[in-house]
């Protein structure tokens, strides 16, 4: 592995996002689950936060590939959201996330969706720059 992959992998391990909600009734829709585009725009989040970790520049979301809803995320319950880098291209950075359902009192943890999101790094006139200098 070269010096340059290798300092890559390290931004990679570093930039890993992790964060952390509650599925309170206010972001439920009629069945009692998470609404599907509140879910979405927190992956969207998740990966702005991972590539601005990783690249340190500004960063905007240029798509949103294969979101799959595998389980329904029940209200009351704790969702864990997971960014990583999967992919370093010269201006943009492919990021994958998960979205994890724990259930609030027992051991009990599911993945329920994941997506993978490119996301561009972009100078002040919003050109797109290199993602790593």
């Amino acid at each position: 592995m070269s010096v340059e992959q290798h300092l890559i992998e390290q931004k990679i391990n570093a930039s890993e996002t992790r964060i952390f909600k509650t599925v309170f009734p206010n972001s439920t829709n009629h069945y009692d689950t998470l609404f599907g585009g509140t879910a979405m725009s927190l992956m969207d989040e998740v990966a702005f936060m991972t590539a601005t970790r990783f690249s340190r520049k500004q960063m905007v979301t240029v798509s949103s590939d294969r979101i799959d809803f595998k389980r329904p995320i029940p209200g009351g319950t704790i969702i864990e959201l997971v960014g990583r880098v999967t992919k370093v291209g010269n201006t943009s950075l492919e990021i994958g996330v998960e979205l994890f359902i724990e259930q609030m009192y027992s051991e009990v943890r599911t993945k329920a969706i994941t997506g993978t999101f490119t996301m561009v790094a972009v100078n002040d006139e919003g050109k797109p720059v290199r993602v790593v200098d």
